[in-house]
């Protein structure tokens, strides 16, 4: 079969020949409709990603729509562990995947449900958010920001503030409040009463939003659960020890390993019906499985790139 294969860490995968995948007990071998070229990917096949064995070569791509041996559809979630869904075919395990509407989009959900993921999982899982709390979202322009602040939203959030460097992809959003992120006394407003921050930027964004925020809370008792998801700012902050202090501060993160499969499991036929329904809604672009090369150094824009092979 074909399939998008990474044979260094400093290179685009290329389409190249691959075995093809073997089933095991309970498993069966499906055909890719669909496969969301996520950051989460580009980090696993530049093997930057902490889940990152160093073993090459590798098939990226951690999740997929597949169509069964018996016409059925489903969304999959794979490992990350090199066999990844970026492929002509792949192994579907229903312990890692859920069955989805047989008239649902493949390319919009596969384009929806990682960066729905990113938002939904640590709402729902990961801190006690409750229906009306206020929500603020870092780094709220990107693909996944864009669809935290609808999720946060539609889970019931009484208050969605988003904050970017872009302006002008900011007054695109439909939230309660806009804020540029250079502007610390705007940050510091919309800080001072957030329940939640869902943190997309990490680095040195995240280091002057607390250096905002933080002084600035009107009650140093009231709960700040802030949630680190993505770190496109980069991998560490020089958060300030006083921030840890000075408020009720809880600091959790989001990702592979903080929620276990079986946990994730179970949200994603919610998020499925609301991304097939319309209520949760990412900009997706198509490309040709045989085209991963020119696709990986596309450079980065609000559209979820999706591979279909």
């Amino acid at each position: 079969m074909k399939a998008a294969v990474v044979t260094a860490f400093d290179t685009a995968p290329r389409y190249l020949d691959a075995s093809e995948p073997v089933a095991g007990p309970g498993q069966q071998v499906a055909t890719v409709l669909a496969a969301g070229l996520h950051p989460r990917v580009r980090s696993q096949a530049n093997g930057s990603h902490y889940t990152s064995a160093g073993v090459l070569p590798l098939i990226p791509g951690v999740d997929a729509v597949v169509r069964d041996e018996d016409g059925g559809l489903h969304y999959l979630v794979l490992p990350g562990d090199g066999q990844g869904s970026m492929a002509e075919r792949v192994v579907l395990d229903p312990r890692r995947s859920v069955r989805l509407p047989d008239d649902c989009d493949p390319v919009a959900v596969a384009a929806g449900m990682n960066p729905a993921m990113s938002a939904w999982v640590p709402l729902r899982r990961r801190i006690p958010f409750q229906p009306g709390q206020s929500v603020l979202v870092l780094g709220a322009t990107g693909s996944a920001g864009r669809m935290a602040v609808q999720v946060a939203a539609d889970l019931g959030a009484g208050r969605v503030t988003a904050v970017a460097r872009d302006t002008a992809a900011l007054a695109t959003l439909d939230v309660d409040a806009t804020v540029d992120l250079a502007d610390d006394e705007a940050l510091a407003a919309a800080g001072s009463t957030a329940d939640v921050v869902l943190d997309y930027l990490w680095g040195e964004p995240t280091a002057r939003a607390l250096r905002a925020i933080v002084p600035a809370r009107v009650d140093d008792a009231r709960p700040l659960h802030w949630v680190q998801i993505g770190s496109v700012a980069g991998p560490t902050p020089p958060i300030p020890s006083a921030a840890l202090r000075a408020t009720a501060l809880t600091l959790v993160g989001s990702g592979q390993g903080s929620v276990s499969p079986r946990e994730i499991l179970a949200e994603l036929p919610e998020i499925a019906r609301r991304i097939s329904a319309g209520r949760l809604r990412i900009t997706a672009r198509a490309v040709p499985l045989s085209e991963v090369e020119s696709a990986w150094t596309t450079p980065s824009t609000a559209d979820r790139i999706v591979l279909v092979p």
